[in-house]
């Protein structure tokens, strides 16, 4: 595993960009860039388990380590997510997902840091900058 990090200012309010990043819809917008309609389901609680799907209801499970409302969303990747079942110790231990915000000079610099596979490096260092690009967007409406 190989740790990125992609960090984005936005001109807006924290509330707005915690609401760009996890409003259904929204959500559903911005990560269109990885996989036409994603999404998530989960009751959003520190410690709750969170599924990523797509379409075809296929995907990834979490566990939500970390919430702070309008600053933090830490996620450890517990496995793959197929045909309605778990798929147990699909990922390491140090498969995480972390969206921090914080207050910079009447800005909000959004950073995302996770680890991933070697070979997942070059798709993600594309995708990821598109898809915060989206989340800006959304949150400076």
């Amino acid at each position: 595993m190989k740790k990125l990090q992609f960090t984005i200012e936005i001109y807006t309010t924290k509330e707005k960009v915690w609401d760009a990043l996890w409003e259904d819809q929204n959500y559903r917008n911005w990560t269109s860039v990885f996989h036409e309609g994603s999404h998530y389901e989960s009751d959003l609680h520190e410690g709750s388990e969170i599924l990523f799907l797509g379409p075809e209801k296929s995907g990834m499970y979490a566990k939500i380590e970390k919430l702070v409302p309008n600053e933090k969303m830490h996620f450890l990747h517990l496995g793959e997510y197929k045909d309605g079942e778990k798929q147990e110790g699909s990922f390491g231990e140090d498969a995480i997902e972390q969206y921090d915000l914080v207050e910079k000079e009447g800005k909000i610099e959004l950073t995302v840091t996770m680890n991933v596979p070697e070979d997942y490096i070059p798709y993600f260092a594309e995708a990821f900058p598109k898809a915060l690009e989206k989340v800006k967007e959304l949150a400076e409406k």
